[in-house]
Parts: C-alpha cells; sequence; structure tokens
C-alpha cells in the first residue's frame, strides 16, 4: 500500500462500505492513505420511510465514515431503488474522481453474486457499471462530458486500481486481513442506527463467521479474518 496515497470508494446506499468493506477502508487510513467516500443515493427507501430518512441516514454514513478514518463524503441523492447506469451518473462520479484523484477505487461489481443474493441489489450492480465507466474511460478522457473541463476545470485522472467488492467469489483475488480492524467496522456499523440490522447483536457474529471463511479460503491462518475483492489494474 506504500504507492497508493488516495482511494475513492463509490457506494450505492449508506452502510454499503461498512457491510462490505469498512475493515478494508480502517487498514488503508491505518496505513496513512486517504480515503474519500461518493454514496449515490442517501437510502430514503428504507427504515420508517419517514420524510426526514433521507437526512437521518447521511447523517448516519458520515458518523459511520468517521469511525473508520474518513471525512471527506459526497452524496449524489440520486432516488434510492431506482438507480440506472446512466449517463448523468458516470458524469457526476467522473466529477468526484476528477476531483479526489484517488489511485485507487473500490466499488461495487456489476455482477450478480449468485451465491449470496441478498448483497446483489440492483443499486449495486448499476452503481459498479457506472463507476466502472467513470473509471475508464470517462475520468481520463478530456472529451468525455466536456462541461468538467470547460466549465468546472477538472482536469482528467488514470485511476491505477479499481476493487470491485461482493462479485463471484471465482473471481476474487484479493484478500484484506481485517483481524486488526474488525472492531472499528462494527463501530461504524453500529452507527446506521435507523438500520435495525446494522445493529443487531447477532450481525457481530454473523459477519465474524462470513469473514473467518473468507480469510481460510485465502490461506490466512486461524483465527483470522478478511474482506476479499476483485482486484483489476486500470493503470494502462
Amino acid at each position: 500500500m506504500s504507492s497508493v496515497r488516495s482511494a475513492l470508494v463509490i457506494t450505492a446506499h449508506p452502510d454499503d462500505v461498512d457491510f462490505g468493506a469498512a475493515g478494508t477502508v480502517a487498514a488503508w487510513t491505518a496505513a496513512g492513505i486517504v480515503v474519500s467516500y461518493c454514496v449515490c443515493t442517501s437510502g430514503e427507501a428504507s427504515g420508517d420511510g419517514s420524510p426526514d430518512m433521507a437526512a437521518t441516514r447521511e447523517a448516519e454514513q458520515r458518523a459511520a465514515a468517521a469511525q473508520v478514518g474518513v471525512r471527506d463524503l459526497t452524496f449524489l441523492r440520486y432516488p434510492d431503488g431506482a438507480v440506472t447506469p446512466s449517463l448523468e451518473l458516470r458524469r457526476d462520479i467522473t466529477r468526484v474522481i476528477r476531483r479526489v484523484r484517488p489511485d485507487r477505487v473500490l466499488t461495487w461489481s456489476p455482477e450478480i453474486n449468485w451465491d449470496f443474493v441478498p448483497t446483489t441489489h440492483p443499486d449495486h450492480r448499476a452503481v459498479g457499471e457506472a463507476a466502472f465507466a467513470a473509471v475508464y474511460p470517462d475520468a481520463r478522457n478530456p472529451y468525455a462530458h466536456r462541461s468538467l473541463l470547460a466549465e468546472e476545470g477538472l482536469e482528467p485522472w488514470t485511476v491505477r486500481e479499481l476493487w470491485l467488492a461482493d462479485g463471484p467469489v471465482r473471481l476474487r483475488n484479493h484478500a484484506v486481513d481485517v483481524t486488526d480492524t474488525f472492531d472499528r467496522k462494527m463501530a461504524a456499523l453500529r452507527s446506521h442506527s435507523s438500520q435495525a440490522g446494522a445493529t443487531s447483536a447477532e450481525l457481530a457474529d454473523a459477519l465474524r463467521q462470513g469473514l473467518a471463511a473468507t480469510a481460510s479460503r485465502f490461506g490466512l491462518g486461524e483465527g483470522r479474518l478478511a474482506e476479499s475483492f476483485q482486484t483489476v489494474d486500470t493503470s494502462r
């Protein structure tokens, strides 16, 4: 990680990163990597459905981010449950990439994880597809979304690494040991108090079991916990 100075995590909803990658994010920030979040919806189609749910969930995500050392968050406020990989979403994600200028982008896989369908929300896959298009070719192409350069002065940027979460297990080629950051991951999840599942006592045990199985699959040894990803070289 010594060559990586900044990373951008692009998700569909508040709490996606905390379920899928908060242990990894905590490891990155502990290593001195500056991490930013781009959340494409405000998760308003959840909780008790109250009119202020979007504001509540944004506040919860900010609190969760602070638990793992993240201070820079952008909310794009696309409609929860109705995200498509549109040109508008590609442009808005490209804007964030050019502003943050990350060495590494982590987002959700556009493919279906058939081994665990409950996490394969259509919004996740739509954001993954749009984020991939923003990484390549949009962010690096000065002629893509021309107003970003001409009107906003956002110069093209080439992301060197793309990390995909929650894709098909057979495609995951990298694991991050999160044994030492698991408590920070749980603290981030507990920040999402409007989401009952994120605060349940059973969640920690379930996550620990799943992360232990991942660590075992990658040969990390007894008692270790790991989050896994598909990593792609996008530097060329």
